[in-house]
């Protein structure tokens, strides 16, 4: 059976097919469209045509996407939440949206309100929870609004508060959708109730990802099992992704480093993903990317939710040059996916780090006659300064001073040099134009837990053997095959400043699709 990975990026469309042995048998590149889904439709129509394989004989396909991200960012498409804080009378002081950008706000606040409940942090009680309280609340906002986010004083180490409330809200609202605190953040209330108020914003924008895709693969007829990248760098089937559609953020750049991975064959090395507008690094460590130990921001909002440890920086194929003289500037502008109707070397007027590549020899020798005009001293100047801000980048996502390897992925990468300092080499694997799409073919499925725990009433050992049990049970869920799941890391850290002997364990798994028949490891 064959697996159809696309990726939907700001500027191209990626696909690629990989057969029963992962390797890659064609990838092709469309213009990414406005609406995205007919974008979609043309990469995967265009990789089945070229590449001649029977629609019936492709098992498994998976989509990476940035519908979610960029719902967030444009106000669109998203639900208006009702939140139910679990914390009074604790957490009154600061009330749900606190510091929340004023045009999200308004377009996400139905209305919330914070009922008594709540755990200490080894997960004594607070207080009790009400039920009258919760009711009284859903009965207020029936029928305005379109999803609900339940979060809870220390929720992670205790669920059993915000599951009573679940309940409760489906007695008077019925078949809601509904998002839990503890299933998405880690600890720290407000960051993590930011973020499961987001994800119920993104229920609406989620069930029409996931429609989308089965109907450009139903119109092909396509008859895959369906899968969403994470931005762990795994995958989720549709009923995980429609729960949690906020774990698609970010899953670009982990594709393009597990793709990477794979076509490279390293496990621990340094990712430079080069698209037209900016660079994005991130750190391959044990096959999968290094995740950030940061609150993330999201359109103006802190969260803690996982999120891949990625720097960006304003340099691609299409930034623009400024000035023609030793005081030139390098970008962040770009003329992205206009590059070939606007830079030099495609008969436009617009000079770009392509046109400086191209002109010393670099790239695109066919065209070198477009640039010719361009100083030889000028273009190594520019080049230099290039290579300068990658070699910087790198330096930022190193954590020693020994030379790593790194490996290169986007049709942008033309304009790295092959020589760079901290670097012991530069990899550029076949079909590293499209590792981001492959990236999202390879999938394995995940399952992550961040938990506190008291050692008075246990081991430090059991504490370990439970969370690897949550984490497998996760990874279960999501889609994976119990017999193939295997840990990834562990990480167990003293709570020094809270009393009782606390410990905060991170636990993450890994497995195959269920029927896949293929051990990625």
């Amino acid at each position: 059976m064959y697996r159809l990975g696309v990726d939907v990026g700001g500027t191209n469309t990626d696909a690629a097919l990989l057969d029963e042995r992962l390797q890659v048998i064609h990838a092709v590149k469309v213009p990414t469209t406005k609406d995205v889904e007919s974008g979609i439709f043309e990469a995967i129509a265009k990789v089945v045509q070229e590449s001649r394989i029977e629609p019936s004989d492709i098992g498994y396909a998976m989509l990476g996407t940035t519908h979610c991200t960029n719902a967030i960012v444009e106000r669109k498409r998203l639900n208006k939440v009702g939140v139910i804080r679990i914390g009074k009378p604790a957490t009154t002081a600061i009330p749900p949206f606190t510091d929340w950008p004023q045009d999200l706000r308004e377009e996400i606040e139905g209305a919330s309100t914070i009922v008594s409940g709540g755990y200490e942090f080894d997960g004594r009680l607070i207080s009790e929870i009400n039920r009258e309280e919760v009711l009284k609340f859903c009965t207020e906002i029936k029928g305005s609004v379109e999803s609900i986010a339940i979060s809870g004083v220390f929720a992670p180490v205790n669920k059993e508060q915000e599951e009573n409330v679940v309940n409760w809200v489906k007695e008077e609202l019925g078949n809601i959708p509904i998002s839990l605190s503890n299933e998405i953040g880690s600890i720290g209330l407000l960051e993590r109730e930011n973020a499961t108020i987001l994800n119920a914003a993104l229920m609406t924008t989620g069930q029409m990802v996931i429609n989308g895709f089965s109907k450009a693969l139903s119109n092909l007829d396509i008859k895959a099992e369906m899968f969403f990248s994470q931005n762990d760098g795994t995958l989720m089937n549709a009923a995980y992704a429609l729960r949690y559609p906020i774990l698609t953020m970010g899953c670009g750049p982990t594709n393009s480093i597990r793709g990477s991975a794979h076509l490279s064959g390293l496990k621990d090395a340094i990712v430079l993903d080069v698209g037209g507008t900016t660079s994005d690094l991130g750190v391959l460590t044990r096959g999968f990317p290094r995740q950030s130990s940061l609150a993330v921001t999201i359109g103006g909002v802190n969260t803690n939710f996982r999120m891949p440890d990625i720097l960006s920086i304003g340099l691609g194929g299409g930034t623009r040059i400024f000035g023609l003289d030793e005081n030139f500037t390098i970008g962040p502008e770009s003329v992205g996916y206009e590059i070939t109707r606007k830079a030099l070397l495609f008969g436009g007027d617009v000079l770009t780090t392509s046109d400086v590549v191209t002109r010393l020899g670099h790239a695109f020798e066919d065209k070198a006659m477009q640039v010719d005009q361009l100083s030889i001293e000028f273009c190594n100047n520019v080049y230099k300064k290039m290579t300068d801000m990658l070699e910087d980048a790198i330096d930022q996502m190193k954590t020693s001073s020994k030379e790593v390897p790194l490996i290169l992925s986007g049709g942008g990468s033309i304009i790295v040099s092959n020589s760079l300092k901290g670097v012991s080499e530069v990899v550029r694997p076949k079909h590293f134009e499209a590792a981001n799409a492959i990236g999202a073919a390879l999938g394995q499925i995940s399952g992550e837990v961040e938990k506190v725990y008291s050692l008075e009433g246990i081991s430090r050992e059991d504490a370990i053997h439970h969370a690897k049990k949550l984490a497998t049970e996760e990874a279960i869920k999501a889609g994976a095959n119990n017999a193939t799941i295997s840990v990834v890391s562990v990480e167990d850290i003293p709570l020094s400043y809270l009393p009782g002997n606390a410990l905060l364990i991170k636990v993450k798994v890994v497995g195959d699709l269920v029927g896949s028949g293929v051990n990625i490891t």
